[in-house]
């Protein structure tokens, strides 16, 4: 036994040496083992004559004696004598270094230990750790479904969270909670009527002797929610609109309906559809407009849900109290109808008169386009014979009054006649209206009846003959320039034969005719007159020689004037016939 515990007292005597030395050397000291510092022996040359110096306690520790090494060891009190067996049983008391060393040392231990089992001892292992996780999870799911069901337990008897009844917030409330407060809010109902212009008016609870009632619709609302699926009432918001079991006085109701301003026809105006409109540039939806005609059948009834569902508001418009358009401006009808119009603006007709120009573009035409009660586009025709009609009434020239320079080198005017431009209305209003529908661009002269010579000053243009009436004379213009002239005799006013004034053109030329009277009784003429020329201009008024006028010119026509015909000397007559035709204008003028 003795042999026993001095092997012991020896180990623990190691293990005290082997920890002083660890501390010396974290502490930076050399560790002296009867050799002298630093490790060379005390009684080498090289040994260093000073010696270092050694802490206090450090110094201590290293002259502790092998015999002391057991006294060392750290007790707070002294240990009993063991015996062998005793000392078998006792473990030596370890310093922090040596628990960290032993910490390490199990650590490699373990990983050796895991490194030794078998595949089959892994399994288990990994099997035991698979079976704790599942029970966390189990246990984690477990609580969240009771809380669940906690919450699904509480809605049996609670409305959601976030539920508005009539607009109001009754969250996770009772039925009773519910009905104790409309309960409250009888005693000073107002419903507000919002009308389509901004204003209000208000039917006052106490007016129709308004009172609750309590009802079983809340208790229904609640047994119609599911309370396994509150879970969606955190992002839905649950909006109900109930009766809540008022009573009125319906008589009064109505009675108190019918003398609200808006009820009076005086105060109501009839709703417009949605149409097209045009923006300067296109067709456009113009939205409806609802008027302020109210529904005397509907507007009743939304006041009736309004009071039993104990809203504090009527929107008339959002309700539809208010007498509806037939089209609005989602309706398709009117989408379409934009379409086609929009059609018709891409056609551009410009009308040319000599250098003037006329354009009809899609900022005329939208004005006459519209459409009718069922959305059918049509053309406003009398907008567009309007529009043809002040072309005729700009650049028609037939009867109308001329200004122009005459051959004396006077400024007159003249007017009347059969000469001039006739815009044909009936043909251009059937062209127009086919190259808008076809959207045609294009230019073009408009549709005539009767055409002249020019569209640029006098209509007549450059070539034509001037019968001066006044000073009784004639020229002959051929473009522009002076052919022939010379003095003539007109009509005989005093026997009512004066030779009219106005534009006229030269119907056709003929040589050697025979100019008549009127028919007698007795088959004869009235008077016959041969002539060389003849060129009629106005009926059977036209411009011939005249053999037997012994003179031409001044106040002649007073005395000797003709039935109405120009007569001409022989020689003018015969260069005027040597240079018209049908069609050259005859200006007569005064």
């Amino acid at each position: 036994m003795d042999e026993k515990y001095n092997g012991l007292n020896e180990e623990n005597q190691e293990g005290t040496k082997k920890n002083e030395k660890k501390n010396e050397s974290r502490q930076g000291i050399p560790v002296s083992d009867g050799t002298g510092v630093s490790g060379v022996p005390a009684d080498s040359e090289e040994s260093p004559k000073q010696s270092v110096p050694v802490p206090e306690e450090d110094a201590k520790e290293i002259e502790l004696s092998v015999e002391d090494a057991e006294d060392a060891l750290p007790m707070e009190e002294e240990e009993p004598v063991l015996s062998a067996e005793d000392a078998e049983d006792t473990e030596p008391e370890l310093s922090l270094e040596d628990g960290e060393e032993l910490e390490e040392d199990e650590f490699f231990d373990s990983l050796e230990e895991e490194q030794e089992l078998t595949d089959e001892e892994k399994a288990a292992r990994r099997k035991k750790r698979k079976k704790i996780a599942a029970i966390v999870c189990g246990s984690v799911l477990g609580a969240v479904v009771i809380v669940y069901l906690g919450f699904a337990v509480f809605f049996m008897s609670h409305f959601y969270f976030n539920t508005e009844i009539n607009g109001v917030q009754f969250s996770a409330s009772t039925v009773s909670d519910v009905e104790s407060y409309m309960e409250n809010q009888v005693q000073n109902y107002e419903l507000t009527l919002l009308e389509s212009d901004g204003g209000t008016e208000v039917i006052d609870g106490s007016d129709i002797s308004l009172s609750y009632e309590e009802g079983e619709e809340l208790e229904a609302l609640l047994r119609s929610q599911n309370p396994l699926l509150w879970i969606r009432c955190l992002w839905e918001t649950p909006e109900i609109t109930a009766s809540v079991g008022v009573s009125y006085d319906e008589d009064r109701l109505t009675e108190l309906i019918n003398s609200l301003e808006c009820m009076k026809p005086e105060n109501q105006t009839a709703p417009e559809n949605a149409r097209p409109e045009f923006d300067g540039n296109e067709f456009v939806v113009k939205a409806e407009v609802t008027g302020k005609t109210i529904d005397t059948e509907v507007f009743p009834e939304k006041v009736r849900e309004a009071l039993d569902g104990f809203q504090d508001t009527l929107d008339m418009t959002e309700e539809g109290c208010y007498v509806k358009p037939k089209y609005t401006e989602e309706s398709q009808e009117v989408a379409d109808a934009c379409t086609a119009m929009n059609q018709y603006l891409r056609a551009s007709i410009t009308y040319t008169f000599g250098s003037a120009t006329e354009v009809v573009d899609k900022n005329l035409i939208s004005q006459w386009l519209t459409v009718d009660d069922n959305m059918a586009v049509t053309f406003n025709t009398d907008a567009v014979s309007q529009y043809i009609q002040e072309l005729a009434n700009k650049y028609n020239t037939y009867q109308a009054q001329r200004t122009f320079t005459s051959g004396s080198g006077n400024t007159v005017s003249v007017e009347g006649g059969d000469y001039g431009w006739i815009i044909d209305k009936d043909a251009e209003y059937q062209a127009l209206t086919a190259s808008i529908q076809n959207g045609e661009v294009i230019t073009k002269e408009p549709a005539y009846s009767q055409t002249a010579a020019t569209h640029d000053g006098p209509d007549w243009g450059n070539t034509y003959v001037e019968v001066d009436l006044t000073n009784q004379y004639m020229y002959l213009f051929v473009n522009g320039a002076v052919v022939t002239s010379g003095p003539i005799v007109t009509g005989k006013p005093s026997a009512g034969d004066a030779t009219p004034q106005g534009v006229y053109s030269i119907k056709y030329c003929q040589r050697n005719a025979v100019l008549r009277g009127p028919l007698q009784s007795d088959g004869t003429y009235e008077w016959e007159s041969p002539v060389s020329f003849w060129m009629p201009f106005n009926g059977g008024i036209g411009l011939h020689d005249a053999p037997w006028q012994a003179a031409f010119g001044g106040d002649r026509y007073l005395t000797h004037g003709s039935h109405g015909c120009v007569n001409l000397q022989y020689a003018v007559a015969e260069t005027t016939f040597n240079n018209v035709q049908a069609g050259t204008p005859v200006v007569c003028h005064y």
